[in-house]
């Protein structure tokens, strides 16, 4: 079963080293991590992926790293995630290999069944609600778009933007995997207790599906 959370770390964005959160994150059950790095140099988020890899993946977490596919590789991360605007979903897998998951960010339908369409491990949607976490995000795009991209693929569906505590129970019904999320694990004084509560939520809701 595809992991119901998806903690996404953000050094510009944590107020404690990325190390400390993930450790905290994986006491609390999560099986998925991405770190995403816009700013620091390569060589930094070499470091800092290996790092996290040390950390993570003896424990059987996933750890994923954004847009990066040649530094997932070489630090030995369990895989990457790119934009539209970085390699192709095949290229990367070229780069990483096919024991790493590859997955595709998409905002509209046909980017979608394009990326259905390749060797992708899962594909995420969004933004579903407004968010702040990136400078120039792409259009809103709803729970109906979740909807709707459930009938056109059976690879997992991460939902991602601006997804909080009180929202991820209709994300779910609406057809979601999983729930990616940054801000709202930060949101109070005690990350690991806020994803026991995603974490709780998503329970919740699969024993509710049919």
């Amino acid at each position: 079963m595809f992991p119901s959370l998806y903690a996404i770390l953000d050094p510009d964005l944590s107020p404690l080293p990325v190390a400390d959160l993930a450790a905290q994150l994986a006491e609390a059950g999560a099986e998925l991590v991405q770190l995403r790095d816009k700013k620091n140099s390569s060589s930094e988020i070499l470091t800092r992926a290996r790092e996290l890899t040390a950390l993570l993946v003896p424990k059987g977490i996933r750890f994923i790293l954004n847009d990066r596919a040649d530094i997932a590789a070489m630090a030995g991360s369990s895989g990457v995630h790119v934009g539209q605007q970085d390699l192709p979903a095949e290229e990367a897998r070229r780069i990483c290999g096919p024991s790493r998951w590859v997955g595709v960010s998409t905002h509209n339908l046909d980017q979608l069944r394009l990326a259905d369409r390749t060797s992708a491990d899962y594909i995420a949607i969004g933004p579903i609600f407004p968010t702040s976490t990136k400078e120039n995000p792409d259009p809103v795009v709803g729970l109906d778009f979740i909807r709707a991209a459930r009938q056109i693929t059976r690879k997992p569906l991460v939902a991602i933007g601006g997804i909080t505590l009180e929202s991820a129970a209709e994300v779910f019904r609406a057809g979601a995997d999983s729930l990616a999320v940054i801000r709202d694990l930060l949101a109070g004084k005690d990350p690991a207790g806020r994803a026991r509560e995603f974490l709780a939520v998503a329970q919740e809701c699969r024993q509710r599906r049919p």
